[in-house]
């Protein structure tokens, strides 16, 4: 069979993660990309542990079944063609759009919003269309046990919709590469057949706001926000000569519950440790670590940061939070003969009342005046520049994320006043009885 992939769709195809996640814009080739996909997976006889996969069911999922069916089905029909006509359908039931190919397996269309349709069966891959538009369950609790006789892999495809689970699960593939997990995220002119006029087309003539138009053809989980914060006003630099370093450390939520031991904690949320200098020209972000430990790791990390940058203070929010990882902070500064104040850090600032306020007021102006630069020396696109960045351009929609932002806010706490002030003469008085 001649399949045709434009290099993004073959990049995807080729690339060996067990669980792809794949954020594409509108005209992207979603669809032809998950029917090939779904045909070379249904041909394989076994897996690479020389599983048999013979009872093992292929599926394609999509937000509902008649949706499901009016996307794939016509496409997976006219790509693999009937026996008769030297292809690979050995036959079709077209009330339930299950094909059995000439191998004697099966591709199932299946709707999502019939959750019990989907039980009872083994599963060697499964391509989720439109995920975002899923319940979370869906993947969760139901085809993701389905796959695990067979060790099966997935593929997740769609447009985003603001900040939901398919953007959690995008973040979550692109920090666990090296758990078999693989994100990309391709704008709908990634297809080379797409005509760019007829982009602008679309988005002129149906009035669409821009955050729209970013969304659906540009495959960017927005949220509605960049009123305040808007990503082109974000700047790059090398790291300035003159200036101190501040860190400040905004902390998630902790709990109990998971796999850690009795009494351990465990972290809920991300937490967010800004690293800043601040001098003259402005704030420079050094880097902003940000993740999911638990209370043990978290004050290591803490230490850690204050080691490497020795910053005139370190500062962490205020509050239980910050009670709880105290002696794990304390345990580490006798462990390595450091010992350093932390001062506390007001979640309502320390000029205005409100979460969104205090960021505002840290960011937007030094933003706006250029007083604010990115990490140069490192690549732009790397994770945390990127998270800072979407999560500045969403703020403050309550969709968003904030901990990258709400962490380097805390520096405007915590800094001491840097003012510039030009160079002049030495001052000489014109009357040395008066002082003028």
């Amino acid at each position: 069979m001649d399949f045709r992939l434009h290099a993004a769709q073959l990049e995807i195809f080729n690339d060996p993660a067990r669980f792809k996640v794949v954020a594409a814009g509108r005209r992207f080739g979603k669809s032809y990309l998950a029917a090939v996909t779904l045909l070379l997976q249904a041909l394989r006889e076994e897996n690479e542990d020389g599983y048999d996969l013979k009872n093992e069911e292929v599926y394609y999922v999509a937000p509902t079944f008649e949706q499901a069916k009016k996307i794939i089905w016509p496409l997976l029909k006219d790509l693999a063609k009937s026996k008769a006509e030297g292809g690979l359908i050995e036959s079709t039931v077209e009330n339930t759009a299950v094909m059995t190919l000439i191998n004697g397996r099966r591709i199932s269309i299946k709707g999502a919003d019939r959750p019990d349709s989907l039980r009872g069966v083994g599963l060697s891959y499964v391509v989720l269309d439109e995920y975002a538009f899923m319940k979370e369950g869906v993947w969760n609790l139901i085809i993701r046990p389905a796959l695990a006789r067979a060790k099966g892999g997935a593929l997740f495809i769609g447009t985003p919709d603001g900040k939901n689970h398919f953007y959690d699960l995008w973040n979550y593939a692109a920090k666990n590469e090296n758990e078999g997990w693989k994100a990309w995220q391709f704008e709908s002119l990634k297809n080379p057949t797409l005509d760019p006029d007829e982009i602008s087309n679309a988005i002129n003539s149906s009035h669409m706001t821009v955050a729209a138009a970013r969304q659906e053809f540009g495959a960017s989980f927005s949220s509605g926000g960049g009123i305040y914060l808007p990503e082109e006003r974000w700047k790059y630099s090398t790291e300035p000569v003159d200036g101190d370093y501040y860190i400040c450390v905004d902390l998630a939520g902790f709990t109990t519950e998971g796999t850690v031991k009795k009494g351990e904690l465990k972290v809920k949320d991300e937490h967010a440790i800004s690293i800043v200098k601040v001098g003259t020209s402005g704030w420079w972000v050094k880097e902003i670590i940000s993740g999911r430990w638990d209370v043990r790791e978290t004050a290591l990390r803490i230490m850690k940061a204050y080691q490497d940058h020795r910053p005139i203070k370190l500062g962490i929010e205020k509050g239980a939070l910050k009670n709880a990882v105290m002696p794990y902070l304390e345990d580490q500064q006798r462990k390595f003969g450091r010992f350093f104040p932390v001062w506390d850090l007001s979640p309502g600032g320390r000029k205005v009342g409100s979460k969104q306020d205090r960021i505002r007021w840290a960011l937007e102006g030094r933003l706006e005046k250029g007083l604010l630069f990115l990490n140069e020396d490192e690549h732009v696109s790397s994770l945390w520049q990127r998270k800072l960045i979407e999560q500045a351009s969403d703020f403050p929609s309550p969709l968003s994320h904030d901990d990258l932002i709400d962490a380097l806010a805390y520096t405007d706490q915590l800094a001491d006043v840097v003012y510039y002030m030009p160079e002049q003469d030495e001052w000489t008085p014109l009357d040395s009885v008066s002082g003028m």
